[in-house]
Parts: C-alpha cells; sequence; structure tokens
C-alpha cells in the first residue's frame, strides 16, 4: 500500500498503527538487530529529535559538521516507519546501513523487535510529562497530512486518555519502559530533566554510551542542541519534509518545546478530569513526571 493523505489507524497486538507500518509489520518483526545498535524509543513528540542530534553529537565528540552529513531520519532511521519511497523508508534504509546504527522507534516496549533484546542493546528512552505530550502530539497532528486527522482538542484530549491515537497509549507507554528499565539496558530520560539542567542530563547520556567528554565538549553539544539551534539546523528540523507531508500552515514541527504549555490548552475542568484519570492510571507506577519546572 502506498502512503496517502491521513492513514487510517489498524491494530497490531491492540496497539493502532497508521495502516501503512501495518501493512508491511513483517518487516519490522524480522529485522535483525546488532549488539552495538543503539536504540532510541519514544511516544511520539516527547523529545525524540532533541535527543537523537543530543546522541549523535555525543557519539561524533560535538564533530558539528560530521552530524551536517545527512537530514536527521537519513542519520537515525525511523524503524518501523515503511514507505515506497526508499529515501523515506526507515526499513529500507536500515537494513541497507553497516552496525553498529542509531535507530529511532515510536513503538511500544512489546513490539520491539526480541533481536534487540537477545542481542543486548543499549536503549535511550525519553518520556514527556503526558499533558505537554498530548498538546505537542496534537499540534503535529494537525500539520502532519499522513497522520489521521486530529479534530478538535476536546475530542483529541479524550482519544488521548482512552489511548486512540497512533502508537497507542501514553500510560502504557511509559510504563512498559519503565518497569523493564534495570532488566534491560535501558537509560530513561524526562524532558523536563533535560530542559531544567541538560548538561546533566547529557553527561548521563555520554557515560551510558561509554563516551568520556570533556566539560567544554559536553558544554558545546548543550549549546548546539538549544530549541533555537535545533530549530533553525535544517540537518535537524526536518524542513526537508515536502509540504504535501507537512502542512506548515497548521503548525511547525518544532513548534515550543516548551515546559507548561498545557496551561495554554487546558480548560480548568478538562484539567481535574485529566488529574483525578492520571493518579487512577499512574497509581501502580509512581514514575516522577514533572508538569511544570
Amino acid at each position: 500500500m502506498d502512503w496517502q493523505n491521513r492513514c487510517p489507524l489498524v491494530e497490531v497486538q491492540g496497539i493502532p498503527l497508521l495502516k501503512p507500518i501495518v501493512t508491511h509489520w513483517e518487516r519490522v518483526e524480522r529485522f535483525k538487530a546488532e549488539p552495538g545498535d543503539l536504540l532510541i524509543a519514544t511516544y511520539p513528540k516527547a523529545g525524540t529529535t532533541w535527543t537523537q542530534e543530543i546522541v549523535d553529537l555525543v557519539l561524533n565528540h560535538n564533530d558539528f559538521e560530521k552530524c551536517k552529513r545527512a537530514p536527521i531520519h537519513e542519520r537515525m532511521p525511523f524503524l518501523e516507519m515503511t514507505s515506497p519511497n526508499p529515501t523515506l523508508s526507515g526499513i529500507t534504509t536500515l537494513e541497507a546501513m553497516d552496525p553498529p546504527r542509531v535507530i529511532k522507534t515510536h513503538l511500544p516496549i512489546q513490539l520491539v523487535p526480541t533481536t534487540f533484546w537477545e542481542a543486548g542493546c543499549k536503549v535511550i528512552y525519553m518520556a514527556r510529562n503526558p499533558k505537554d505530550n498530548a498538546v505537542s502530539y496534537f499540534h503535529f497532528d494537525r500539520m502532519n497530512l499522513v497522520q489521521p486527522e486530529p479534530g478538535p482538542w476536546h475530542q483529541y484530549l479524550e482519544k488521548f486518555m482512552k489511548g486512540q491515537l497512533g502508537w497507542g497509549s501514553w500510560y502504557d507507554h511509559v510504563k512498559g519502559y519503565w518497569r523493564e528499565r534495570e532488566k534491560k539496558n535501558i537509560l530513561y530520560l524526562f524532558f523536563e530533566d533535560m530542559k531544567e539542567n541538560p548538561y546533566q542530563e547529557v553527561e548521563r547520556i555520554a557515560d551510558f554510551l561509554g563516551q568520556n567528554l570533556s566539560k567544554a565538549l559536553i558544554d558545546e553539544i548543550v549549546q548546539k542542541t538549544t530549541f533555537v539551534a535545533m530549530r533553525d539546523n535544517p540537518m535537524a528540523n526536518y524542513s526537508s519534509v515536502p509540504d504535501t507531508i507537512f502542512d506548515r500552515r497548521a503548525s511547525v514541527f518544532m513548534r515550543k518545546g516548551e515546559v507548561g504549555d498545557w496551561q495554554n490548552h487546558f480548560s480548568s475542568e478538562q484539567n481535574a478530569i485529566f488529574e483525578e484519570h492520571y493518579r487512577r492510571i499512574m497509581a501502580d507506577d509512581p514514575i516522577p513526571f514533572r508538569f511544570l519546572i
């Protein structure tokens, strides 16, 4: 099946995914990870591109020119993204790359190909508080003409709470990686920590990847991965994606990158309902999310 505007969602093991991904799901399931591969996993719009750019700079010891070698979706292909256009198909790009590879995914942990765990691959997981995550995903779905029509905000928020968006439930996603973080080789990061103390978090990433970087190098990486620097970097801001896919009149790919923007979208009634729902659903997993910093 070819990609078309506003693809429907189809479930794989109870997880709604874009139909073209499901059409080629066997390719994802059969993907052979190698021991040196690194997986960057997030729920959509939780700081994926930010994490990817930091990781590329860390691995290349802040060689900024090397990190401009190609757009980010070519440097770190999107595992489950299949497309008849080979340059846009993450799985096709990955299959042609020599390991070690850095690989992006939005898959919940139970859908990650088992070869990643068999090979002992390292995983970096970035989580973002659900209120900001829902707002960011809403604006992304307004502009991304491949994703299902988002509809009005109040309906979208209900779908988010029910796990009816692409890649399923935010709650199940963050819990899945949290519960496995010590059994598997997972570095669990928070978007809010990265905003508040980027130096500390970049240092944690470097340590996890076995990269011994000087304070000066880490400082430079922090500067090169600020929101403004990333927004203005054509190799990281997805400006190469055509307008037939990204309707930039609706929103931009890098919109705000803030903590607390949810306050501009949630009514007091929506916030009260969400808070009650959040407390109930997260009661069994006290993950330390922060809604403001």
